[in-house]
């Protein structure tokens, strides 16, 4: 798998923040196939720091359904698989910098 298709997206949220302020930890949503060598090996190469550890769980899929004048209307979220990335004491990630 290409380093490039590792790393999905960060996770902006206040858990978050506080998590990133108080322990250095920062979230991604990764693709489901990837294990924590490549995510890790993904996180220190496009940002340029260095990972202690990583965390991975796996959120299951959702069932979404909504009533319209033509009926329920039934369907399903894809499966997430997010990581979470504890940094090096004094490295930092601005995830702000390109909004």
């Amino acid at each position: 798998m290409k380093l490039s298709d590792v790393l999905i997206k960060p996770v902006l949220s206040e858990k978050v923040n506080s998590q990133s302020e108080k322990s250095n930890r920062y979230t991604f949503i990764v693709d489901r196939k990837a294990n924590k060598l490549e995510i890790k090996k993904a996180v220190e190469d496009f940002y340029g720091i260095t990972v202690t550890d990583v965390n991975t769980h796996v959120l299951p899929s959702k069932l979404k359904q909504k009533y319209t004048k033509a009926g329920f209307l039934v369907g399903r979220k894809p499966a997430k698989k997010k990581a979470i990335v504890t940094l090096k004491d004094g490295d930092t990630i601005d995830l702000y910098d390109n909004i």
